[in-house]
């Protein structure tokens, strides 16, 4: 999972990108990039670390233009190293600097035909470098520049490449190119503002909360397989340009990935997770309505809203049982297991008063490999719990995720193979209650009817986009921890 922003405006837009960035930052920790066009020149910054860590003020000095986009990067397989930091760029035609957020899955096919097919060379890994070369050689096939070729070259991509993706891009001596994948997958929300000479600015960015931060409305969501072209001068012009495929989102964005100030397809995040609570809330009392839980505790920070619905329904006061250090990382989308086992201990610390001689109830949005969780539960022992029990906001994962989240691979998930009461078990808690995926996808849907379908492929299996045999051998390869220690080593 990444974190994309691009922006037309009538002023150098640097720094509105790197802002935009900042508050994307929790899709990405791992690298971050700014291009922008300046008349027919593209000037690019890029390197591994934090949004504060790679843009000092004579990197942000040489970014000069009214037109680019920003990237802030989740360490997927075939990103994890500065050379797949993005944006990347291509000098043919035109010159095009393109960011990507989600996950192909025929990248390889991709990657041979861009070779023999397109006569184009593939530098990476990143399969968003693969990305920006299709969307280079459809855009080269138009012979011309405009915005009606843009969207021609756009529909070629949608044709040629299936998974999950988001996508900003700058073109030369046009301006930027936005377009959001068939199954409206991954995120990606349009907005406007006018600036003081009344000239309309606009921004296209993964998540909603960057466009309140900028001083932007936001329009609406772009659309499931539409391409939207913001000329330089202002000017907008959107299509679908893709065979009309079911509208499925992420589910996982409302779970755990997106800010709870944002909201995505019509859906306000913070409002899903607290019905996720009201939900969880009344499957506890429908199996235990005779609870002991003295006190509900969040494990901070994806959970509070869901934490406090549950007390609500449950009628169990709520209080703050962990301290939170905000100045280490989000330990899901740490490289390595290794990593984030150290990060638990470094990030959060109980409040023992909270726990001393009492039953509570831990709130998690999700449990993926488990390890975090059992050190938590032990966390709440050491300080004195009685009884520890654990809820789940969602289902349990039991299947890969192929669309632009790192899960591990399907044997590093705790909830492969093993019964609720194993999991129990291994994570060392009294009591284990998952959220219902029925009633996880309800509470998504009640903020948009219109939502009948979702990604909910890590709890299900069902994939929407369909799988090519062996393609989840290879990303078992890919994804495994030991397989990324060995890529670092």
């Amino acid at each position: 999972m990444c974190g994309i922003v691009g922006i037309v405006g009538n002023q150098n837009v640097a720094g509105q990108l790197y802002d935009g960035l900042t508050v994307l930052q929790h899709r990405g920790q791992d690298a971050a990039g700014i291009a922008t066009a300046d008349g027919t020149r593209l000037r690019v910054h890029k390197d591994n670390g934090l949004v504060r860590d790679v843009f000092n003020p004579k990197a942000m000095s040489i970014l000069e233009g009214k037109v680019g986009i920003a990237h802030c990067r989740y360490p997927t397989a075939g990103s994890e190293g500065m050379d797949e930091a993005q944006p990347f760029y291509v000098n043919s035609p035109y010159g095009i600097a393109l960011a990507h957020n989600g996950n192909l899955i025929n990248t390889d096919a991709l990657r041979q035909d861009v070779f023999a097919q397109d006569r184009r060379n593939i530098n990476t890994d990143s399969d968003s470098e693969v990305l920006l070369n299709v969307f280079a050689h459809e855009l080269d096939l138009q012979r011309t520049l405009s915005p009606e070729a843009a969207i021609r070259a756009v529909a070629g991509v949608h044709r040629r490449v299936k998974g999950g993706y988001a996508v900003v891009s700058v073109v030369l001596g046009l301006g930027l190119v936005a377009f959001r994948d068939p199954n409206g997958i991954r995120p990606l929300v349009l907005g406007k503002r006018v600036h003081n000479d009344g000239s309309d600015e606009y921004i296209v960015a993964s998540e909603s909360a960057a466009l309140d931060i900028l001083g932007f409305s936001r329009v609406r969501d772009v659309l499931p397989g539409e391409a939207i072209v913001i000329t330089a001068r202002g000017e907008l012009f959107s299509e679908i340009c893709a065979e009309p495929q079911q509208h499925a989102p992420c589910i996982f964005e409302y779970v755990y990935f997106a800010r709870p100030d944002s909201m995505i397809d019509n859906v306000s995040v913070h409002k899903a997770r607290m019905r996720m609570g009201v939900k969880l809330g009344e499957k506890i009392l429908r199996l235990r309505p005779d609870h002991d839980i003295d006190t509900i505790i969040p494990i901070p920070d994806t959970s509070r809203d869901a934490a406090l619905e549950i007390s609500n329904v449950l009628n169990v006061k709520y209080r703050e049982g962990f301290i939170k250090n905000r100045y280490v990382g989000r330990t899901f989308i740490m490289p390595g297991q290794g990593e984030r086992v150290k990060s638990v201990r470094r990030k959060l610390n109980p409040i023992n008063l909270e726990f001393r001689n009492r039953v509570v109830l831990l709130v998690d949005d999700s449990i993926v490999r488990g390890t975090t969780s059992q050190q938590i539960v032990q966390m709440a022992r050491d300080a004195g719990a009685r009884k520890v029990y654990l809820a789940s906001a969602a289902p349990p994962v039991r299947h890969p995720n192929i669309y632009g989240i790192d899960m591990p691979a399907v044997d590093e998930l705790v909830a492969n193979g093993r019964s609720i009461e194993e999991i129990e078990k291994f994570l060392g808690c009294d009591w284990l209650i998952y959220q219902d995926l029925e009633d996880l996808q309800a509470a998504v849907r009640e903020g948009n009817p219109a939502l009948t379908e979702f990604d909910s492929s890590c709890f299900d299996g069902r994939y929407v986009t369909g799988i090519e045999p062996g393609y989840f051998e290879r990303i078992e390869q890919m994804r495994s921890d030991e397989a990324k220690r060995k890529r670092r080593a």
